[in-house]
């Protein structure tokens, strides 16, 4: 590395220096915290390194003949963090959307509950871990993590005094096939852009998804329940009292329809990669099931069907459907804009050379794609606390990294390239995540309490998962 190459890298230390000190001890807003340390790459190297100026791929600009080369401006600056905000977005947004749609008529439909009670009564009593693993990771993978622990940790919390059984041997598993669906599964935020950047299929992230992501939840969950269960001491709250009657003229959803709606999105776009696999390039039938698995138009009719399935056959009216629909894309509005705080920010770090610079690292330490990717994650997840902006950050570097090493990677260890970094944007969640403060309070637990089971689970499933996909990407 060059001596221009650590003082930019010195800047990025700086920018996050920045932002974890005003997301953590300033509580400033994580978009506006994103735009400040975007600030301080930028100026540094506007003003301290004097950078060249890119193109819209990174490269750098040549001189024209007889002329200067053009250099990085502080109105580059802004230009480059807009158009950052607006490539992230803007393969995402749909996808997040419907997603949490889903997700919303899922919890107001009751689905949630329907599906609760056929996995208790399908699993019985024995096998209660089996139950709740198979519920998050059902749930899991349309809802958000703060949803599905929402819907579930009632449950949890039932069985949990119905069982008898010790609150951390069933509340482990649970939080840890929730945070592996919540990290490595499109269409959730983080893995669906992190597909979208990389170019590779959402049904191929999702295959690869479930083949790191379940022994990985395994092991973070119930294996190490099993290890802290007699280590901490930790008390169930109360079991919520939760009335059973339903408005006249409601019903609940059945099991097989409510399945079919959260599994309806996945399917389609497994149907679709599983067409690339058979089908030559240019084939009409290729072409049609990757229109039809494309994960936005998968959504669009999981939504649809949803509507009909989760609400009107329930008797719901569309006034209220709709309703749900609208709230659920209001909730979701800081989210969007951190998303792409994330990528305004990493495309200041391109635009700079930053990224160019950690590249230049990753190959003075020989690391594969896949081992950059998750070391970056895991930098930005425990510096800001936020899961989102680690994958974003990561997944928009790794192009460039890429093209530094002159690496072009094929569709499988792409796949696993995202795997790897969204179990990386889940490692080590302490006290500057808000999902740490969540599961404290949701569950009755003391901060220590939650360092020692939260923490620690989030920790292994990082370490875990980088394991299970550095594994699987040297053997393919």
């Amino acid at each position: 590395m060059s001596p221009a190459d650590w003082k930019l890298v010195g800047l990025a230390i700086a920018a996050i220096g920045v932002l974890v000190v005003s997301v953590t001890r300033l509580k400033v807003n994580a978009f506006i915290a994103l735009a400040c340390a975007a600030l301080v790459v930028g100026t540094g190297a506007v003003f301290w390194l004097d950078a060249p100026a890119r193109d819209a791929t990174g490269a750098v600009l040549k001189a024209a003949a007889g002329g200067a080369a053009p250099r990085y401006s502080m109105l580059g600056v802004v230009k480059s963090f807009s158009d950052g905000i607006g490539s992230a977005l803007g393969g995402v947004t749909a996808m997040v959307a419907l997603g949490t749609m889903l997700g919303r008529l899922l919890a107001e439909s009751g689905g949630a509950e329907v599906l609760a009670r056929r996995f208790i009564d399908v699993f019985g009593p024995t096998r209660i871990q089996l139950c709740l693993m198979a519920l998050a990771l059902t749930i899991g993978l349309t809802t958000w993590f703060a949803v599905g622990l929402v819907l579930l940790a009632p449950i949890l919390l039932t069985l949990t005094h119905q069982t008898r059984q010790p609150f951390l041997l069933l509340f482990l598993p649970l939080l840890a096939c929730l945070s592996v669906m919540h990290g490595v599964m499109p269409p959730h935020p983080g893995p669906a852009l992190a597909a979208d950047k990389l170019g590779v299929s959402m049904g191929l992230v999702l295959v690869w998804g479930f083949v790191i992501g379940l022994p990985t939840a395994a092991v973070a969950g119930p294996l190490y329940a099993r290890f802290i269960v007699g280590r901490v001491r930790a008390e169930a709250p109360p079991a919520p009292e939760r009335s059973r009657t339903l408005e006249p003229g409601r019903s609940l959803p059945g099991f097989a329809i409510t399945l079919l709606a959260v599994l309806l999105p996945v399917l389609l776009m497994l149907v679709a990669t599983a067409g690339e696999l058979v089908y030559p390039p240019g084939n009409h039938l290729r072409e049609t099931l990757s229109f039809v698995g494309n994960p936005t138009i998968a959504l669009v009719a999981a939504v649809l069907f949803g509507g009909w399935a989760l609400g009107l056959r329930c008797g719901y009216n569309a006034s209220q459907v709709l309703k749900f629909t609208e709230g659920a894309v209001a909730s979701i509005g800081m989210t969007l804009v951190v998303i792409g705080g994330g990528g305004g920010f990493a495309r200041v770090l391109r635009d700079s050379g930053v990224a160019e610079a950690i590249g230049h690292f990753g190959v003075a330490f020989k690391m594969s794609p896949l081992v950059f990717g998750w070391v970056i994650s895991c930098f930005i997840r425990v510096a800001t606390g936020s899961a989102t902006v680690a994958i974003t950050t990561a997944a928009l570097l790794i192009p460039e990294y890429l093209r530094t090493q002159g690496v072009t990677l094929d569709a499988n260890h792409t796949a696993l390239v995202v795997v790897a970094i969204g179990c990386g944007s889940l490692f080590l969640s302490h006290l500057n995540d808000a999902g740490f403060w969540m599961v404290k309070e949701c569950l009755g637990l003391s901060v220590g309490q939650t360092l020692r089971t939260w923490t620690v689970c989030e920790t292994l499933v990082g370490v875990a998962g980088f394991v299970f996909s550095w594994i699987a990407y040297s053997l393919v």
